[in-house]
């Protein structure tokens, strides 16, 4: 005989548990499953292993500059630890989520579920759960091409298990994931190799952000190459022999695909229960989350709409106010904050400076560049790069874009007043902290230069 719930969530990451314990505080009977680990891919094979092992590979800059500061290194590192640890926090994390969910009231399975109706889910288990309302949120997962020999390649999954650190390393790729683990293994001595079929690393960023970037990562040793990709894999020794699609041959101890990541969609009954799916499996929702089915909803990267982690948590919680606090709650996509952890950091939110020339008639650019106060006493010659994007009549702040040093850290406050409607004379209105490379943001006294009508004037 079937459980009976009104909720009935598939997938215990991020966007899955917020919507599941919000829900259950707000009264509903509430069943997740999850038939690996909880937490989802931030917790447990994304975000969280992803920024220890960026702090882990940023101490040999630390140590580079440190001798200017007067103090004598003598380092080593040692991978092992490293991955002990990371596993250590990440089942401490795992324990908090479960922790909550049962606090919460939430029933909590470990199974892979199926949509058989759209009130109905079966468990690899053999039990049966039946359902007022399904929300699906089972994320997505890296994506492999489909070309000979993929499978000696390696995704952002394997990148957190590897049993000892490789000599050589080809990450395939120009996004996020691709630049932070060139980030990642260049920092801890990995002779690092960037290939991505593009001209540009880090598509739809700003193109201040995007050069800098790019000069930072080669600075850093980093090898980048463009117009690349990989056509075939191949066994060689120890090692895998890369062809590149122009003919081109190179060998290296680990070839890791950062080509991308698909909703994780296959084989949970959706098309069967009548849910529409888009050309890349992503299920297709309204604003409020819903389906094309009424009773069945999706949060998270499963839809596709962005792929972030506090995104799908938002989108749980709107979820769960939309539909058991009757206050419908959508998510502004356009006001996005988000984060590179490449070294140096970027952080980002709003438009870039070309959407914004796009859609405004007249903008002003500021932008300031410099060395971070930790590198003066050194050799080091990296600048740090803050701007400002707003409207010339208005004077409202567009974009923010930041490179350098807790760029993350201050793109998360900049969030605040963006959207509120800020403007340049709000910004000017603060006062400085100093010093500190924050203060750049409230201390320009005029625009770098003018966008009218898409072309490059003085202010």
């Amino acid at each position: 005989m079937s459980e009976k719930f009104d909720l009935v969530v598939i997938g215990g990451g991020s966007g899955g548990v917020r919507a599941a314990r919000v829900s259950a505080q707000l009264g509903a009977k509430v069943a997740i499953v999850e038939e690996y680990r909880y937490g989802g891919t931030c917790v447990i094979r994304g975000c969280v292993p992803k920024k220890l092992f960026v702090y882990a590979s940023r101490f040999g800059d630390l140590f580079d500059v440190a001798p200017s500061f007067g103090w004598t290194v003598d380092a080593s590192f040692d991978w092992p630890t490293l991955l002990a640890n990371k596993d250590k926090e990440i089942g401490r994390l795992e324990k908090i989520y479960e922790t909550l969910l049962d606090g919460s009231g939430v029933k909590v399975f470990k199974a892979r579920a199926t949509v058989t109706g759209p009130n109905s889910v079966k468990l690899s288990t053999g039990e049966e759960l039946e359902a007022e309302r399904i929300l699906i949120a089972t994320g997505g997962a890296p994506f492999k091409p489909h070309i000979e020999g993929s499978d000696l390649g390696i995704t952002s999954n394997e990148a957190f298990h590897l049993e000892k650190l490789p000599r050589t390393i080809l990450i395939e790729g120009g996004g996020y994931i691709a630049v932070e683990f060139a980030t990642i293994f260049s920092g801890l001595g990995v002779d690092t190799t960037l290939v991505y079929r593009r001209d540009k690393i880090l598509r739809g960023f700003d193109h201040d952000v995007r050069d800098g970037l790019e000069d930072a990562l080669r600075e850093r040793g980093v090898r980048i190459r463009y117009g690349y990709h990989i056509s075939q894999l191949r066994k060689d020794g120890e090692g895998v022999c890369v062809s590149f699609s122009h003919g081109e041959e190179a060998t290296f101890d680990k070839v890791m695909f950062a080509t991308g990541r698909h909703p994780n969609t296959s084989d949970l009954g959706l098309e069967v229960a009548g849910v529409q799916l888009d050309q890349t499996g992503a299920v297709v929702v309204d604003e409020y989350s819903r389906s094309s089915v009424p009773s069945i909803y999706a949060v998270g990267d499963v839809t596709g709409r962005a792929a972030l982690t506090p995104v799908a948590i938002r989108e749980g919680a709107a979820f769960a106010q939309t539909v058991y606090n009757n206050t419908p709650t959508t998510v502004p996509y356009h006001l996005i904050p988000t984060a590179v952890f490449s070294e140096p950091e970027i952080g980002t939110v709003g438009m870039s400076e070309q959407d914004a020339a796009e859609h405004y008639r007249s903008i002003d650019i500021y932008i300031a560049r410099f060395r971070p106060m930790m590198n003066t006493l050194s050799d080091r010659q990296e600048k740090m790069l803050l701007k400002l994007i707003t409207e010339t009549d208005s004077g409202r702040i567009l974009g923010c874009h930041i490179l350098g040093p807790g760029a993350g850290e201050m793109i998360q406050l900049v969030a605040i007043p963006l959207g509120m409607g800020g403007t340049m004379a709000d910004f000017n209105h603060a006062i400085a902290v100093h010093p500190t490379a924050a203060e750049e943001l409230v201390t320009f006294k005029s625009p770098s230069y003018r966008m009218v009508d898409g072309e490059k004037r003085n202010p």
